[in-house]
């Protein structure tokens, strides 16, 4: 069964930087996209970040530019780096999994982590 494992959140100032990680262990990275998250308290989840397995990636307008999604196929792991962290950033970040037939855009992900919470401070 997929699993997916977070980590990497935490708290910083707006300007800093952090780069989430998700750890994967049944699943092929190779062959499935990947894709991040985030949740802030009484909102819908979005999507901010994918990437296919041709290595494809795409990005929510209010991270671009800012944000980076990369996969290590070798460490089953990928990555969210984030720059320039604004306080609207702030939210729990969740990596997500799925087959890429059965996504479209940041919709059909079907395998989900638990989640790592960031918070931007002004």
């Amino acid at each position: 069964q997929v699993q997916l494992v977070e980590s990497g959140g935490g708290s910083v100032q707006a300007g800093g930087s952090l780069r989430l990680s998700c750890a994967a262990s049944g699943y092929t990275l190779s062959r499935g996209c990947m894709g991040w998250f985030r949740q802030a308290p009484g909102e819908e989840r979005e999507g901010v970040a994918r990437i296919d397995s041709n290595g494809s990636t795409m990005y929510a307008d209010s991270v671009k530019g800012r944000f980076t999604i990369s996969q290590d196929n070798a460490k089953d792991t990928v990555y969210l780096q984030m720059n320039n962290l604004k306080p609207e950033d702030t939210g729990m970040y969740y990596c997500a999994a799925d087959s890429c037939t059965s996504v479209q855009r940041f919709e059909g992900f079907g395998n989900w982590g638990q989640g790592t919470q960031v918070t931007v401070s002004s």
